[in-house]
């Protein structure tokens, strides 16, 4: 039997900024698990770009599964298809070794959101398969649970490198820093209207003051 799961990721960067940043999100804070990437092949037919690579992620086991698996390195193979042409970046990876105990197949598609041109959605797909006698669904719904988790890691570390070559100013948070003239101009205005509402104010105070407090004439 076997598990699958869908999910998708909006990312808060174009499809062309997206497809540059692929290639560099390795190393990030989130993705200290991934040892090597090597590229294997990449050639371009019909305009399209096919791309393969090897990857090298450490791999620790839960304890009910160290006598399964006593690798501590995984490889996984990574093809991927960019069509400049669609607008589709589409990637492949499926794990290299112990395919019996646990085999891992994600495939994403990353593409321009159909709400909003400057973002980007990511169309995840996994299945996960395990042919090992009296523990496959186990084992296949931990390796669901586990895809998951890894995969908020990934798209943590993958925003994290789109910031770093892409940063975003965000004006809202300090309008005066942002653009100091207009900040200027307003204060201007508001201390010469505060100016103006004192002046005001003080020369109504003085005449009712005069006209409440004025001595009267005196009579013999």
């Amino acid at each position: 039997m076997v598990k699958y799961s869908e999910w998708r990721d909006v990312l808060d960067y174009s499809w062309n900024q997206v497809a540059q940043a692929f290639w560099k999100r390795y190393p990030n804070p989130d993705s200290l698990h991934v040892l090597s990437e090597d590229t294997l092949s990449r050639e371009v037919r019909d305009g399209k770009l096919y791309t393969k690579r090897l990857l090298s992620k450490t791999n620790v086991p839960p304890k009910w599964a160290e006598r399964l698996i006593k690798a501590r390195i995984v490889n996984i193979l990574e093809e991927s298809v960019v069509d400049p042409k669609e607008k589709t970046l589409t990637t492949y990876t499926r794990n290299i070794g112990y395919i019996k105990v646990m085999n891992v197949i994600e495939k994403v598609v990353y593409k321009v959101n159909d709400e909003d041109a400057n973002l980007t959605v990511a169309e995840r797909s996994a299945w996960v398969e395990s042919s090992l006698y009296g523990f496959s669904r186990a084992i296949e719904a931990f390796g669901i649970d586990r895809f998951r988790k890894n995969t908020r890691k990934a798209v943590n570390g993958f925003n994290y490198v789109l910031q770093n070559m892409f940063p975003k100013t965000y004006l809202a948070l300090s309008q005066e820093q942002s653009n100091p003239s207009i900040s200027v101009t307003g204060k201007e205005k508001l201390m010469d209207a505060a100016k103006k509402a004192t002046h005001l104010a003080k020369t109504k105070a003085e005449t009712i003051y005069a006209t409440a407090y004025q001595p009267s004439s005196q009579t013999n």
